[in-house]
C-alpha cells in the first residue's frame, strides 16, 4: 500500500534522508522514530506529496506520487503536528469542503459518524478559531478520515488531545487498520508505539537503523533482557550514530500485517 525505493532528500549540502528503502502493507500499523533531525517529518511530507523527493521513488497504493499525484493523493490522508484548518469556516463546512474536495456526492452519514465518535456534534458549527488545540486536531482527524483513505500518515497525532481524545484516536486507529488501511505514526512517545504499533521503522540521521516487529527489534537486542522496553531499544539502537553513507541497520524490507499473525 505503501512502498518506498531508494529515497533521498537534499537541502543543498544537507542530507535530511538518504537511501531509505521501505513497505508497509494494508492492515499494518507502523510507528515511524527517531531522534529531532531524524528525517521522520521529511518522509512523511514526500509521501504526502507536499515536498518532493530528490531521488527515490515513492508510491501509494501503486501510484507514484510525483508522477501520478492526483491519484496517490486521492488514496492517501495525512495528519501533521499542528492541525492545518481555515479560521473561518465551521467544523461542519470543513467536512462539507474535504467532501467536494474528494467528490464524495453523499457524506453527510459518515461526516455525522465522525463528528460523534470524536465529541464533535456540539462544536458543528463553530468556527475553527475558536476552538481549542485539542478540538482543532480532532476536526483534522474527522477530515483525514471522511474519504476512506487506503492510507493514513500521522506526525505526532495525540499534541493537544486529553486523555479520551487519545483513546478514541488509539480506537479509530486500530479500526482503520483492521479496516485494510496502511497507517504509519511518527511520535517520540514511544509507549504510544510500543501499545499501538505493530511494526516499527527506525530512524537516525536520515538513515534507517530498524525496520521489522517491535518484537523483533527486542530480540535483536537480547542482552538487554526478556523485559526491555521499546524505550531501552531505542537508545541501544541511537547510541552509535551513522552518517550518510555509512552502514544501514538492517536491509530493507517489507512491513507486513502477515508477519504479526506468523509470529515471524
Amino acid at each position: 500500500m505503501i512502498r518506498v525505493e531508494g529515497y533521498e532528500k537534499t537541502y543543498r549540502e544537507t542530507v535530511a534522508v538518504w537511501g531509505l528503502s521501505f513497505e508497509v502493507s494494508a492492515g499494518s500499523i507502523v510507528g515511524l522514530v527517531g531522534p529531532n533531525g531524524a528525517g521522520k517529518t521529511t518522509t512523511l511530507r514526500a509521501l504526502a506529496g507536499i515536498i518532493p523527493p530528490t531521488r527515490g521513488r515513492l508510491t501509494v497504493a501503486g501510484h507514484d506520487i510525483v508522477q501520478d499525484p492526483i491519484a496517490a493523493k486521492s488514496r492517501l490522508a495525512f495528519i501533521p503536528d499542528e492541525p492545518q484548518l481555515f479560521d473561518v469556516l465551521t467544523v461542519w463546512e470543513h467536512l462539507e469542503f474535504t467532501a467536494s474536495v474528494y467528490r464524495m456526492p453523499a457524506f453527510e452519514a459518515e461526516a455525522e459518524r465522525l463528528l460523534t465518535q470524536f465529541e464533535l456534534t456540539e462544536k458543528r458549527d463553530t468556527i475553527a478559531q475558536e476552538l481549542s488545540r485539542g478540538m482543532r486536531q480532532k476536526v483534522a482527524i474527522c477530515c483525514a478520515y471522511l474519504h476512506q483513505p487506503e492510507a493514513i500518515l500521522f506526525d505526532e497525532p495525540l499534541t493537544g488531545l486529553d486523555p479520551r481524545g487519545i483513546r478514541t484516536l488509539k480506537e479509530s486507529i486500530r479500526e482503520r487498520a483492521a479496516a485494510g488501511a496502511a497507517v504509519m505514526v511518527s511520535s517520540h512517545l514511544l509507549d504510544l508505539i510500543e501499545d499501538l504499533c505493530s511494526h516499527l521503522l527506525l530512524m537516525h540521521r536520515g538513515q534507517c537503523l530498524f525496520q521489522g516487529t517491535i518484537s523483533d527489534a527486542k530480540n535483536k537486542l537480547a542482552e538487554l533482557g526478556a523485559d526491555a522496553s521499546l524505550e531501552d531499544v531505542f537508545f541501544q539502537l541511537t547510541e552509535h550514530p551513522i552518517e550518510p553513507g555509512g552502514p544501514v541497520g538492517v536491509s530493507p524490507r517489507t512491513i507486513s500485517k502477515s508477519e504479526e499473525t506468523s509470529g515471524d
